[in-house]
């Protein structure tokens, strides 16, 4: 196994790093320290051929635009955040209204555009890279400093695990995400729709039309919400109307806190299957409703639905509903912890 690091760019004058991680069976894995971005995963279908399987760019530019949180490690709290605001301890917060008027994976400059702190480690288990990161009182509008560690490990059992911790020193809400768009087929697969998806959930948190949660949770049987059997993601889009696909937080059965199965996926024509374990109360599933020209990466178009995105989470806007538990608030003292696991195989 290796780990080698080169430069890829500039970001506001600073250098970016690309680490590339390379297990004992020759799986391949680049991180960058700019958003803690997964960019590339590269493994093997039934002939045994190497593709890159999760949508990004080639070089630091369109990373530095806006696009849609390609890889991206997402805080200080991922998905969204209702009216940008929130009630902690008798303060009101005010938050940027990047969604208007609604708050979306930590504002205008979330984690995603920050460079992490990375050091390249060999482990027992595989190439790791710890990448830490320090988010100030006030940054963004969230209180509390914040001190955040995350380590990706590319294990020689085919496995990405990640393993995300956080400490406060003021109460504030927390909820990171890791925002990979899969697409298990390889780049020029085409839309992600024939992927076949078990979800280890019979609830999910039901929405308005803006996508903020109205407080329910609805049983999936008899909806098109239903992916306790596996299906192909596209059978039932359109049943969801003018959603144009799926963008919904799903509640994964278990015990919340322990690491627990989350999803199955298999692309049909490549053999390759991701299956997904991890810790947190719920998974949003995302099908890249929004995908389109201006998300173009690689040498290809990544029209809609060109990847589906598996971002495990506590429930959106959590901090504005304290009955759910548990809760995304950190005091001084705790620790946030996130942990997941993506093992690869063959169907």
């Amino acid at each position: 196994m290796t780990i080698t690091t080169e430069r890829f760019g500039l970001a506001d004058g600073q250098p970016v790093q690309r680490f590339t991680l390379t297990n004992a069976g020759g799986r391949i894995a680049r991180i960058l320290d700019y958003g803690g971005i997964l960019s590339e995963l590269h493994l093997p279908d039934r002939a045994g051929q190497l593709a890159d399987v999760v949508l990004g760019f080639d070089q630091l530019p369109p990373y530095l635009e806006r696009h849609p949180y390609f890889g991206a490690l997402v805080g200080r709290v991922g998905n969204r955040i209702a009216q940008a605001r929130f009630e902690l301890d008798g303060a009101v917060y005010q938050l940027a209204a990047n969604e208007p008027p609604h708050h979306l994976h930590g504002g205008l400059r979330g984690f995603d555009r920050a460079i992490w702190q990375a050091t390249a480690v060999e482990t027992a288990a595989g190439p790791a890279l710890e990448l830490r990161h320090v988010s100030p009182d006030g940054d963004e509008g969230y209180p509390g400093r914040l001190e955040v560690k995350a380590v990706w490990t590319l294990t020689d059992r085919d496995e990405l695990t990640l393993e995300i911790s956080a400490t406060t020193d003021r109460a504030t809400p927390v909820n990171l995400v890791q925002h990979s768009y899969w697409c298990l087929g390889g780049q020029a697969a085409g839309p992600i729709l024939d992927h076949e998806l078990k979800l280890f959930a019979q609830a999910y948190t039901a929405t308005g039309p803006d996508l903020i949660p109205t407080g329910e949770i609805r049983k999936v049987v008899d909806t098109p919400f239903d992916f306790t059997t596996g299906k192909p993601i596209g059978r039932d889009l359109a049943q969801l109307g003018g959603l144009g696909g799926y963008d919904h937080n799903f509640v994964v059965a278990g015990e919340v806190g322990a690491l627990r199965p989350v999803a199955e996926v298999v692309h049909p024509g490549s053999g390759r299957r991701l299956r997904l374990a991890a810790d947190q109360p719920g998974v949003q599933l995302y099908t890249g409703n929004y995908l389109g020209p201006g998300s173009a990466g690689k040498g290809r178009a990544c029209g809609q639905h060109a990847g589906f995105c598996l971002e495990t989470q506590a429930f959106p806007d959590a901090i504005n509903r304290p009955a759910w538990r548990p809760s995304v608030l950190l005091r001084p003292g705790q620790t946030y912890r996130h942990r997941m696991v993506h093992a690869f195989d063959l169907a």
